[in-house]
């Protein structure tokens, strides 16, 4: 595997130096979406690991326009930002789920801020249309754009555990029509959801490289307080990887990507007053550096 200024893998802010010379900051949005395993269309109750806020605990307001929401999370981090551009993200439910013309205008509000340098958007694969696709082509070929696909798991039994309300097949078919557009995909991962084993996530990493996404997103699963996901757990105490287990994986993983795959995350994110298990995940540094040490062990294996 070839390192990148001094990191094992090919991580986001690695390929924000190349390709823009400067690190680049996210600011998360609300969108004020919903999603079809929430509404009734596929589903009701949404996925459940995901909170209330739909996987977007730090995203803004959603009672706030988009420039609101920009200018207040450019204030909180502008000792970090100063002049630098920030990516504009869509980030919790589905970011895509709704009318046309909602969306262009949203999406165009954030594209016009003088400090957006470019947009991701973090959505379903169910939930793309024709005409939204259309719009996505069209913001791709006038700015710096991705689109990120909450895929979890190849797994069909698991993905009904855990309600995500759509097959494999069409996380296939939209990631091949993203593809064939030229629009940048991300794939979002879990590792640790209920009854998978390590060739299970495995599987999902490789399948995750065949479909030709851009990126990888590699969460570990977070059991947060009130979701249905801690119901089950209560219920069936099902196994959470030790942090041993979840760094074996994470480096497998790492190690099975394409050079210039696009590394956004490796761990997640839980707010300490919310997360039930696993508790080692509430130490993001000491998470990363396990990992890296792992790689590094690794490195001539």
């Amino acid at each position: 595997m070839e390192k990148h200024n001094n990191r094992r893998f090919y991580s986001l802010n690695d390929f924000f130096k190349d390709e823009f010379k400067d690190k680049i900051f996210k600011v998360s949005l609300d969108g004020g979406f919903t999603c079809p395993n929430r509404d009734g269309k596929v589903a009701h109750g949404g996925c459940i690991f995901c909170s209330d806020a739909g996987s977007g605990e730090f995203a803004g307001n959603r009672r706030k326009s988009i420039t609101e929401q920009i200018d207040e999370q450019l204030e909180f981090l502008k000792d970090k930002v100063k002049d630098k551009k920030v990516i504009a993200y869509f980030q919790n439910f589905t970011n895509t789920y709704g009318d046309v013309d909602y969306l262009r205008e949203i999406y165009y509000e954030a594209l016009n801020h003088p400090k957006v340098l470019g947009l991701a958007i973090g959505t379903r694969p169910d939930c793309i249309e024709d005409d939204t696709l259309e719009l996505l082509k069209e913001i791709n070929e006038k700015h710096f754009f991705w689109i990120e696909l909450g895929l979890q798991t190849i797994d069909d039994k698991v993905a009904k555990i855990i309600n995500r309300g759509y097959p494999l097949s069409t996380y296939l078919e939209t990631s091949k029509k993203l593809k064939e557009s030229g629009i940048k995909f991300v794939t979002h991962m879990i590792v640790g959801l209920p009854t998978e084993e390590r060739e299970d996530i495995l599987n999902t990493a490789r399948c995750i490289v065949q479909s030709g996404a851009w990126g990888i997103k590699i969460h570990s699963l977070h059991i947060i307080k009130g979701t249905p996901l801690e119901r089950l757990y209560n219920d069936t105490n099902f196994k959470v990887f030790t942090l041993d287990e979840y760094v074996d994986i994470v480096v497998t993983i790492l190690k099975l990507l394409p050079d210039k795959m696009v590394v956004h995350r490796v761990t997640g994110d839980g707010k300490k007053d919310e997360v039930v298990e696993p508790k080692w995940s509430l130490n993001k540094r000491k998470v990363l550096n396990e990992i890296e040490k792992e790689l590094k062990k690794r490195e001539n294996i």
